[in-house]
């Protein structure tokens, strides 16, 4: 193949990677507000604080909500992260602040306060976006104190504080606080029983940077950075292997250097007949080694699809150390890594075909169909299992 003909092919993908990604690298997902311009807060999931991957909608928990609930429209890469941003009833105005302002009274029946009390109990947490910038905060409050007596109180936080930094006419960092804020108790709560809902803005002037406010978001992690404790783990493991592969390459020299020698005699002091007719030692592998597997076109479609994904890796690692992913904008990875998987398909058939013509393949056809569906299908097959009917649960 020609340079220049690869050049060209790969010129649609790159205008593509441009098109996914230009946008959020250069506005940054931010927008510019005049003062007293309205500032649209998006709410978009809830879950267990311990276990993030396990995402709801925030509307699913009894909770102040408009009458016509509108989404706002996601890309392919907020929808792979699980993203549901709706419209809230909060209303917020650029560099104006409040105090206390209602939100909804709501109502609750007996079956939504015991959904209130489960959600507190396993530590939900409630994810808004302003400005693209998530906003996090904890659902309720628990306290367990004591064993003998053993006191449980739940509360939810009926009230909201939220603290908006900006420079100039851009909006820096977003948060929620409850510092000030007493949580309603729901131990005591008799259904029917209503609640009002209030919350207060306020914003801070700061003279942090535009382009750096994505520092920020970095700094100010919601979750715990478990990441630094597993560096034990991973120099444990390492340690591990390096010292079981040295273990196995002393053993086989020493076992290698045996059998030479041995053969070296026997050559010297043996005759021809007698020698090849006893083959022993790594000698016997021989005809193993130089036999093809039963199933070459499963084995070529698995090298194709690996080293698919070796470069779909390494393109994903070298677009975040050259800064192309704005932590702003939201499924930003997922949506490059969805698009790369698609341009490195070129590599799973090259290097699956190769293979495969080499080892004496002859229906290419079929090598190329399983190279194509062996991760995809079995991904389409996941999905529609877990799509499946449920049967309802007994009370």
């Amino acid at each position: 193949m020609a340079v220049g003909g690869g050049s060209l092919s790969l010129l649609p993908g790159s205008l593509l990677l441009l098109l996914l990604l230009g946008p959020g690298c250069a506005r940054g997902g931010g927008g510019r507000y005049q003062a007293g311009e309205p500032v649209t807060l998006y709410v978009n999931k809830v879950g267990p604080y311990h276990n993030p991957q396990e995402t709801y909608h925030y509307y699913r928990l009894p909770v102040c909500r408009p009458h016509t609930v509108r989404h706002k429209s996601l890309s392919l890469g907020e929808v792979l992260d699980g993203d549901r941003m709706a419209e809230s009833l909060y209303q917020l105005s650029f560099r104006r602040n409040q105090s206390k302002k209602v939100l909804c009274d709501i109502k609750l029946d007996p079956q939504q306060i015991e959904e209130l009390k489960e959600a507190i109990e396993e530590l939900y947490y409630f994810e808004f976006v302003l400005d693209d910038i998530p906003i996090r905060g904890f659902v309720g409050y628990l306290e367990e104190s004591g064993f003998l007596p053993h006191t449980h109180k739940i509360g939810l936080w009926t009230h909201l504080d939220f603290h908006v930094e900006f420079n100039g006419d851009r909006i820096i960092h977003a948060n929620v606080s409850v510092r000030d804020v007493k949580p309603f108790s729901l131990d005591e709560l008799r259904a029917p029983s209503s609640m009002a809902h209030t919350y207060g803005v306020y914003w801070h002037e700061t003279g942090f940077p535009y382009e750096r406010r994505g520092e920020r978001l970095r700094d100010s992690s919601f979750f715990p950075r478990t990441l630094e404790i597993h560096w034990l783990s991973i120099i444990n493991s390492m340690v591990l292997v390096f010292l079981l592969t040295g273990f196995v390459v002393i053993i086989l020299m020493r076992v290698l250097r045996n059998d030479f020698a041995r053969y070296n005699l026997e050559e010297e002091a043996a005759a021809a007949d007698d020698f090849d007719q006893a083959d022993n030692g790594w000698k016997i592998i021989h005809t193993d080694v130089f036999r093809f597997p039963p199933h070459k076109s499963l084995l070529c479609a698995a090298l194709g699809v690996g080293a698919q994904f070796l470069a779909l890796g390494t393109g994903i690692i070298v677009m975040a150390l050259l800064g192309m992913f704005n932590v702003h904008r939201h499924g930003a990875i997922n949506s490059a890594a969805i698009l790369l998987y698609a341009l490195t398909c070129c590599v799973a058939g090259y290097v699956s075909s190769n293979f495969y013509r080499k080892i004496g393949g002859e229906r290419w056809v079929w090598n190329i169909v399983l190279a194509t569906s062996l991760f995809s299908g079995h991904l389409r097959q996941i999905d529609q299992s877990q799509r499946a009917p449920q049967k309802p649960e007994t009370q």
